[in-house]
């Protein structure tokens, strides 16, 4: 629960209010606040922390999705017009404004002479917390906007960033500037980074050369420190080096480093340079560094050691400053891979990923008729789901699935399909193949045979998954498709590469400690990548396990009368 206490009526009041409404019905009284705390209980979120004002309240209940909750679609929608039937009533009965806090006379009269709906779109919100904490105009500074962004972010479902901080900031200034009676405070605008950091032909012509010379380098075969040999790197992998290099060099001019010492790659990498620009990132971090500034250190490291533009001691001391950032990482997946891999090992939700195929075919076969296109769409989602449950592949090797070459048929005509990559097309150069049984086989064929031309636009391309302008599909639109089709049919948002993650979740659950197996499915090289991130996921199965053991050596003793 927030520490901060709401300035507006709660579902705790709208409960009270309700239950003393003797006006009302009895047995409204008991749907409606039956109503209000199963919303409550559904959003997770004590009923005195939930605005009771409908404009507020409405983001958290319509997100609510019925396969989450435990309710089928008829009921949880009665359970949503009912409980905003019921917040409709109380700010009938209490008068409140539909937009939050009513406005003091003195906020009134300024927003009365707002210039345009857009400043009084982004200011609104502001005008009524300073009205609820009875802050006036002329009070408004730096501390009462941070603590109005915390109670806004704590408390609402508007924007909270830094991107709305700014708005708000040049909105105020704006009035400050044109409107009569305005206080005449200005607050701080948060800068935009493209209109603060130098360009990259702002750089020093040697340092540019370094940088070129460098990401030229990764376009060949090379050898590590180690002497291991280093394939050539992607288009894309060397477009984010370069951004990476850059952003760090940019990193440093910020925090004071004049742009015109930076005349070589090797007095960026100087280890006062470094040092400085890691303690700000990490400061920015917090107490611990993020993974970005924890790998940033190592590829530090590597840069100079390959380009050979420090000396041994430099060398050493980016060393240092690589291990002790090296000291804060932590195996396994992030919060949000972990997020998704607790729903998909709880519930039913897996199931009803597992079963949507189905269910979006012949929500396709329903829609030929009439919208062929849509159907099309509908029947290529059931394929891409139905594929990624049985062959967690990555999204690039997803969108480039090719008939007769990657899908095939080895064993004949009336055989079913299999799924296979050549080394060279996967990004860690490992044989990839997946048997389809004949199931999937039947699903891929119908889509193929009876919805595919429709998506292909007169081309005679051998993609599954062709796209508008030839070609395969965009791999953003089709995640984004993939990903908005699962959410709006079971309530759970996972992406194309969080399958790969569910995958590897799953299989350890059925099969604790088995990673050999879970390598060969994930296609990693090496079974260290593997136990890194996954070594952790058999823990939900062990204390569940060890819950069960609990329950059944329970003994329940009657109570003592």
């Amino acid at each position: 629960m927030s520490e901060t206490t709401l300035l507006e009526p709660s579902f705790a009041d709208a409960v009270a209010a309700i239950e003393a409404a003797m006006e009302l019905a009895p047995q409204t009284r008991t749907q409606w606040v039956c109503w209000l705390r199963q919303i409550a209980k559904m959003v997770g979120r004590p009923m005195d922390s939930i605005p009771a004002r409908l404009t507020s309240a409405r983001f958290a209940i319509d997100r609510l999705h019925h396969a989450r909750v435990g309710a089928n679609p008829k009921t949880l929608a009665n359970h949503k017009s009912n409980a905003k039937a019921a917040l409709k009533w109380f700010a009938g009965m209490r008068g409140l404004p539909s937009r939050g806090m009513p406005l003091t006379p003195e906020w009134m009269r300024l927003r009365d002479r707002l210039p345009d709906q857009r400043a009084r779109s982004v200011l609104s919100s502001l005008m009524r917390y300073c009205s609820a904490r009875r802050i006036e105009p002329a009070a408004v500074d730096e501390v009462v906007i941070n603590i109005y962004m915390r109670y806004r972010a704590e408390t609402t479902a508007l924007a909270r960033d830094v991107g709305a901080r700014r708005s708000i900031a040049r909105a105020w200034n704006r009035c400050a500037d044109t409107v009569e009676s305005w206080p005449r405070c200005r607050l701080l605008e948060p800068p935009i980074k493209a209109q603060e950091e130098p360009a990259e032909d702002d750089f020093p012509e040697g340092f540019r050369t370094d940088a070129d010379a460098y990401l030229a380098g990764l376009t060949r075969v090379r050898r590590s420190a180690k002497g291991k040999r280093i394939r050539p790197c992607k288009t894309s992998t060397i477009r984010r080096c370069r951004a990476e290099l850059f952003a760090f060099a940019r990193k440093a001019v910020r925090i004071g480093t004049p742009i015109t010492s930076l005349t070589s790659l090797g007095a960026l990498l100087h280890p006062d340079v470094v040092e400085q620009v890691i303690d700000a990132y990490w400061k920015a971090n917090g107490e611990e560094p993020n993974i970005y500034t924890i790998e940033l250190g190592q590829k530090l490291l590597s840069i100079a050691r390959e380009t050979g533009c420090v000396d041994d001691a430099g060398l050493e001391r980016l060393d240092e400053m690589r291990a002790s950032l090296d000291f804060y990482r932590r195996g396994g997946l992030t919060e949000k891979n972990l997020a998704v891999i607790r729903q998909v090992q709880s519930g039913n939700v897996w199931s009803e990923v597992i079963n949507l195929p189905r269910v979006l075919m012949a929500q396709a076969r329903s829609l030929r008729g009439h919208a062929p296109i849509k159907a099309a769409v509908t029947a290529q989602m059931a394929a891409a789901v139905a594929i990624l449950t049985f062959a967690p592949v990555r999204l690039s090797n997803l969108v480039h699935i090719r008939l007769d070459e990657n899908l095939i048929k080895p064993g004949g005509l009336d055989s079913p399909y299999m799924l296979v990559f050549p080394h060279y097309d996967v990004k860690n150069r490992v044989d990839l193949q997946f048997p389809f049984d004949s199931e999937l086989t039947g699903l891929i064929e119908e889509y193929v045979h009876d919805f595919r031309s429709s998506l292909l636009r007169g081309s005679n391309d051998l993609w599954l998954f062709p796209g508008e302008n030839g070609g395969c599909k965009d791999r953003k639109t089709f995640s984004g498709q993939i990903t908005e089709r699962i959410e709006k049919a079971v309530g759970l948002s996972i992406t194309v590469h969080q399958f790969r993650h569910s995958a590897a979740a799953i299989y350890l659950q059925h099969h604790p400690g088995d990673y050999e197996t879970v390598r060969r499915l994930l296609g990693h090289r090496s079974i260290q990548t593997t136990i890194k991130f996954y070594c952790g996921l058999e823990t939900m199965q062990a204390t569940k396990t060890f819950g069960d053991i609990v329950r059944k050596k329970m003994r329940f003793i009657p109570e003592l009368t």
